[in-house]
């Protein structure tokens, strides 16, 4: 069958579409610990020094824009990452930052 997956709940087969399952009523919807505003505004404000990816829990990157935000490169890619969270779905930033 298309567009079945199977519950996260109770194991039965429902719709990829459904929110909540039908049988007994789990979430269907990723959730993240991660607030996807704060991400927007930490990337907005301290892009250049990798606020917003030590938020994410991706420390490594974070130390390496700080070790490089004196060349601006980090500044522009901060800026392209900021445009790619405000476009990106809540759904899409739970499954991606749990």
């Amino acid at each position: 069958m298309a567009g079945m997956v199977f519950c996260r709940g109770c194991g039965k087969e429902i719709h990829e579409t459904a929110n909540a399952c039908p049988h007994c009523g789990a979430s269907q919807v990723a959730k993240s610990s991660k607030n996807r505003t704060t991400a927007i505004l930490l990337a907005f404000f301290l892009g250049a020094f990798g606020g917003h990816k030590f938020y994410l829990g991706k420390v490594g990157l974070g130390i390496v824009y700080l070790l490089f935000f004196w060349t601006l490169i980090p500044s522009i890619v901060a800026f392209v990452e900021l445009i790619i969270l405000i476009c990106m779905s809540d759904d899409e930033f739970a499954r991606k930052y749990p």
